[in-house]
C-alpha cells in the first residue's frame, strides 16, 4: 500500500514538534505496516516495536526510538522525505530515508553473493562493514541497522524459523564486530552466539551442553561473585567497581580454535573486571583476590609491570572459589587502574581491536590504522548521540571515501568526489579506456558527474578504443582518482611508443631494401646488436638515439680470417675458436686448444694468464682479472703460462673488448658516441644500454687493434657532451 499524503498549507506551516515523538511516529507508521509482513515472517508492525526496544536498551533516545517506525513507513509513501519532513522535520526524513535506502543496497548485495565464489569474501565483507559506516552521516542510521538485525536473529530463534547463511555470516563478520567497536557488548554478545547457533547448530549445542546450566544461571553466578567482590574490597578499604559477565557460546569457540585449547582449558568462561583508583590498590586488591579464592598460578600475568608492547595495563589472574573444601568453576579476574582502563577501551590497546584481529590477534598481529583511528571517533559519537538526536546530524567519518555498486551488487570503494570514469577504471583498466558512457541507478548521466554513497554504476563500453585527452584536463572533473589518471596517461604514453617503433621500424626496413637483407631475421640481428627485441632496437632508432651506421656495419659480410699465426686475431665477431687457439701460445705445451674468455676479453698487449678448463681447454685471462684470481685461487694447480703470439705485421687485426659509458641521459646521447667510435675505425659489434633517473649506463662491444689504441679512443669518447665516465670493463 502506497499512501500519498496531502500537505496542506495548515500542515506546512506548522513546526514539527518533539513532544510524544514515540507515541505520534508509531500512531503514523501503524495504518501503513500493521498488517504487513518481512521477508522474515516477522509481523513489521511487531519488528517495528521490537526494534524501539531494543534501542532504548542501548541507550538511545526517545526520538531515536521513533525513527524504528518511521524506517518502515518510507515504502508506503510516494514522497517519503517530504511527508516526514513536514510532520517530523527534516533530520528524520532523513535518517528514515537514508536508512531505508542502506537496507534496500544491503538485500541487492546479499543476494548477489549467494552461489559466487568466495575467494573474494573477506575484502567483501570488510567493504559492507565500510560501506555501513560510510553510507550516512548520522550515527544513528547504523545504530538501528544493528538494532534490527538483532531482532531479526531473536525471532528467527524464538520461531525456530531458519536464517539464510548469508544473513546469518553477515551478522557474524559484519554487525558484531561494528556493536563491539562501538561499545555495545550486550548487542554484540547476542548477535555472535545467534549467528553462530544458525552457522554451526551442532558446535553450538556442544558447547551448550559442556557449559551445564543455562545462561540466566550463569548471569546470575556471575553478579552474585560481582558483588561480594565489591563489597568485601570495600571492607579492606579498597574502593572498587566490579564488572562481570559470562563468556559468551561463539567467544569460547573462537577461543579455542585460536589458541587450539581444549573446552577445559578456557578459563575465562566467568569473567571479572576490578577498576581501582591507583596501582596501589591494584596490587591490594589482587592480594585480597588470593587470599580468598584458590589461585592457578600458571595462569597469573602482571601487564602493570611488564605492560604489553602496544602499553596495555592490567593484572590478570584465573583464580577457583572454594565452597565446602570443593574447589568451583575457574574464575578470571582483571584487575587495573581507572587509567589503564580507559586506555584499554579507548587508547592504542583498545579491546576491540586486539580481539578483531582474528584468531592470529591471539599471537599479537595489530589491528590498527587509519580505519580504526576513525572507529575510535564513532565510538565517542555514541556516548553523544542522545544530544545529536535533537536536531544535529552527526559528523560523516568517512568524508574521504565512497562505496558505490556494480550492476551485479559488488561493492566498489572509491575517493570522495569520483565519478563513472574512476569507477571504470577501478573495476578494470580496459573497461576505463573503452568507457563512453554511464547509467547511475538507471539514469544516463554525464561522465563527469560525482558519485554518491549508495549507488548502482553502470558503464556503457565501446567494443574498442582509448580514452579520451579531455579526461586529464582537472578543471573538467573527469577524474578523481590518482590511479586512473596514471591508467590515462599511460595509455597515451604507450601510443607514443608504438608511433616511435613504427617510425624506428620503416627506416631499419628501408635500410635493409637498400643493402639487400631484406629476408634477414629482425629478432636475430636486434639480439646480435645487444638489444632484447626487435622492438626495443626500433624504439631508439626512431628516437634518433642509435646511429643506421652501425647497422649498415652489422650487414657488411665479414672479411676471410687470415692464416693462423701465432697472435690472437679477430677481424669479426664471427672468429672461431679454433683461430684462437692457434694464436695463443702455451709455455712448454703444443697443440692445445685455447680461447680467449668472455669475463675480460684480453688483448694484446695486456698480461694474460691461462686456466685449464674441463672438456674446453684453456681458457685465457687477463692476469688482473677478478674470475681468473678467484678460479687460480681455488684451484691453483690448473693455472698455466701463456703469452701472446707474434702477430707478424698482420693489418687490420682486431680484439672485442667491453667499453663501460655513464653518463646524462638525453636524446642522440647513443648516436654521437657510436659516431666516435666510427670515425676512430672501431667497429661496435654489440649495445646494452639502461636509462634510471636521468643517468645512462651503456656497454659497448667494440673491436680494437690493441689495448693503446683503446685508451685514445676513450679520452674522444670523455669528451662527448653528458659523458662521466668511460672505462674498458
Amino acid at each position: 500500500m502506497v499512501v500519498d499524503y496531502p500537505l496542506s498549507a495548515a500542515t506546512a506551516e506548522k513546526t514539527p514538534g518533539q513532544e510524544n515523538m514515540l507515541a505520534r511516529a508509531r500512531a503514523f507508521a501503524e495504518p501503513l505496516i500493521a498488517d504487513e509482513t518481512l521477508d522474515t515472517g516477522e509481523n513489521t508492525m511487531a519488528h517495528a516495536d521490537a526494534v524501539a526496544a531494543i534501542v532504548a536498551a542501548m541507550g538511545g533516545s526517545e526520538a531515536m526510538q521513533a525513527a524504528s517506525y518511521l524506517v518502515y513507513s518510507c515504502q508506503h509513501l510516494n514522497r517519503p522525505l517530504e511527508v516526514i519532513a513536514k510532520v517530523f522535520g527534516d533530520n528524520f526524513a532523513a535518517l528514515a530515508v537514508e536508512t531505508t535506502k542502506l537496507v534496500n543496497v544491503q538485500k541487492q548485495t546479499r543476494s548477489a553473493a549467494v552461489g559466487s565464489r568466495a575467494d573474494g569474501a573477506p575484502n567483501q565483507t570488510e567493504s559492507v562493514r565500510k560501506m555501513l559506516l560510510a553510507f550516512s552521516r548520522d550515527l544513528r542510521v547504523v545504530m538501528l541497522r544493528l538494532a534490527s538485525r538483532l531482532q531479526t536473529l531473536r525471532y528467527a530463534a524464538a520461531s525456530k524459523r531458519p536464517v539464510a547463511e548469508s544473513v546469518a555470516r553477515e551478522s557474524l563478520q559484519v554487525f558484531a564486530p561494528l556493536a563491539n567497536r562501538l561499545g555495545i557488548w550486550q548487542v554484540k554478545w547476542e548477535i555472535e552466539d545467534l549467528s553462530f547457533r544458525f552457522l554451526e547448530p551442532e558446535t553450538y549445542k556442544l558447547i551448550a551442553r559442556l557449559l551445564d546450566e543455562k545462561r540466566r544461571e550463569r548471569e546470575g553466578y556471575v553478579e552474585q561473585l560481582r558483588l561480594r567482590l565489591e563489597k568485601d574490597l570495600q571492607g579492606e578499604g579498597v574502593s572498587a567497581k566490579v564488572q562481570g559477565r559470562p563468556k559468551n557460546i561463539y567467544s569460547i569457540v573462537k577461543k579455542m580454535r585460536g589458541k587450539s585449547l581444549d573446552f577445559a582449558q578456557v578459563f575465562d568462561i566467568l569473567a571479572l573486571r576490578v577498576v581501582v583508583k591507583d596501582v596501589k590498590d591494584c596490587y591490594a586488591a589482587l592480594a585480597w583476590v588470593h587470599s580468598h579464592f584458590q589461585p592457578i598460578e600458571a595462569e597469573f600475568d602482571d601487564y602493570i609491570a611488564r605492560p604489553k608492547a602496544n602499553g596495555y595495563q592490567s593484572l590478570h589472574t584465573v583464580v577457583r572459589d572454594v565452597i565446602d573444601g570443593v574447589a568451583g568453576k575457574p574464575i578470571e579476574i582483571q584487575i587495573r587502574t581507572e587509567e589503564m582502563h580507559d586506555h584499554a577501551e579507548h587508547g592504542v590497546a583498545a579491546h576491540w581491536a586486539y580481539k578483531e584481529a582474528g584468531p592470529k590477534g591471539y599471537s599479537g598481529v595489530w589491528a590498527g590504522g587509519e580505519y580504526d583511528a576513525k572507529i575510535a571517533v564513532l565510538r565517542q559519537l555514541l556516548a553523544w548521540e542522545r544530544d545529536l538526536s535533537g536536531g544535529q546530524q552527526g559528523q560523516g567519518l568517512f568524508d574521504d571515501r565512497i562505496y558505490v555498486l556494480t550492476p551485479d551488487a559488488a561493492i566498489v570503494e572509491l575517493p570522495q568526489g569520483a565519478t563513472a570514469v574512476d569507477f571504470a577504471y577501478t573495476v578494470h583498466t580496459s573497461l576505463g579506456h573503452r568507457c563512453r558512457g554511464a547509467r547511475i541507478d538507471g539514469a544516463m548521466v554525464p561522465l563527469n558527474t560525482p558519485l554518491q554513497n549508495g549507488q548502482t554504476v553502470e558503464i556503457i563500453a565501446a567494443k574498442e578504443g582509448g580514452p579520451s585527452r579531455d579526461w586529464l584536463n582537472a578543471e573538467l572533473g573527469y577524474l578523481a582518482s590518482h590511479r586512473a589518471r596514471a591508467k590515462v596517461r599511460a595509455w597515451f604514453n604507450a601510443q607514443v611508443t608504438h608511433e616511435t617503433v613504427a617510425r624506428g621500424r620503416e627506416a631499419v626496413e628501408k635500410l635493409l631494401q637498400r643493402e639487400g637483407k631484406t629476408a634477414l631475421n629482425l629478432e636475430d640481428m636486434a639480439s646480435r646488436l645487444g638489444f632484447k627485441s626487435a622492438d626495443d632496437l626500433f624504439e631508439v632508432v626512431g628516437k634518433d638515439e642509435f646511429s643506421l651506421r652501425t647497422i649498415e656495419a652489422f650487414l657488411r659480410p665479414a672479411e676471410p680470417p687470415p692464416s693462423p699465426d701465432d697472435g690472437v686475431l679477430i677481424r669479426k665477431p664471427r672468429g672461431t675458436d679454433k683461430a684462437v687457439q692457434d694464436r695463443v701460445l702455451v709455455v712448454g705445451v703444443s697443440s692445445l686448444m685455447t680461447q680467449l674468455a668472455k669475463c675480460c676479453r684480453p688483448a694484446p698487449p695486456d698480461r694474460i694468464s691461462g686456466f685449464v678448463t674441463r672438456g674446453h681447454g684453456v681458457s685465457v685471462h687477463r692476469s688482473d682479472c677478478s674470475t681468473f684470481r678467484q678460479m687460480s685461487s681455488n684451484n691453483p694447480e690448473r693455472v698455466i703460462e701463456v703469452q701472446w703470439g707474434a702477430s707478424k705485421g698482420e693489418e687490420g687485426a682486431v680484439y672485442p673488448v667491453d667499453v663501460a659509458v655513464e653518463a646524462s641521459d638525453r636524446q642522440g646521447l647513443l648516436r654521437d658516441i657510436s659516431e666516435v667510435f666510427a670515425r676512430e675505425k672501431m667497429n661496435v659489434i654489440g649495445v646494452q644500454t639502461q636509462s634510471i633517473k636521468g643517468t645512462a649506463w651503456m656497454t659497448f662491444t667494440v673491436e680494437i687493434p690493441d689495448a693503446a689504441r683503446l685508451i685514445q679512443v676513450l679520452a674522444i669518447v670523455g669528451t662527448v657532451d653528458g659523458v662521466r665516465h668511460a672505462r674498458r670493463r
